[in-house]
């Protein structure tokens, strides 16, 4: 049987082979897909311009039916690609309301959740010295 997922594949200009790339990558290779950019003030404090999104962070909307809509993330759904955002609801034909799934690069982070020590650590590593170095 053929393997669905090469790992020697280093990128193509057909979108049927990035869609085919994305859809069958294992999950720690998906973790990384789910990167949003930071806004600008968190750009300069970090010097990064983009990072996973976590449950927890704040998101702004920037595309689609839900455009500059914000709120914290609910549920990031990994295996899917997409990202819950509260407040970002459609209703459903029984009256109820359910999140609407959006994909990450259609965010911007606003707000980080630093709860995690090596989130913290990740940020900081990145981080450009402004001293000088003591030798």
């Amino acid at each position: 049987m053929k393997a669905k997922f090469s790992r020697a594949w280093k990128g193509s200009k057909k979108p049927n082979k990035q869609r085919k790339y994305a859809a069958n990558a294992p999950l720690h290779i998906k973790r990384k897909m789910l990167s949003s950019r930071l806004s600008k003030e968190l750009t300069k404090k970090y010097s990064k311009r983009n990072i996973t999104v976590r449950k927890g962070d704040k998101v702004k909307v920037v595309r689609g039916n839900f455009k500059n809509h914000s709120g914290t993330v609910e549920k990031v759904l990994t295996k899917l690609l997409r990202v819950y955002v509260e407040g970002v609801h459609r209703s459903k034909r029984d009256g109820s309301k359910a999140y609407y799934p959006i994909h990450p690069s259609n965010l911007i982070i606003t707000e980080l959740n630093l709860g995690d020590k090596k989130r913290q650590e990740i940020l900081n590593k990145n981080k450009k010295t402004t001293g000088v170095k003591n030798e």
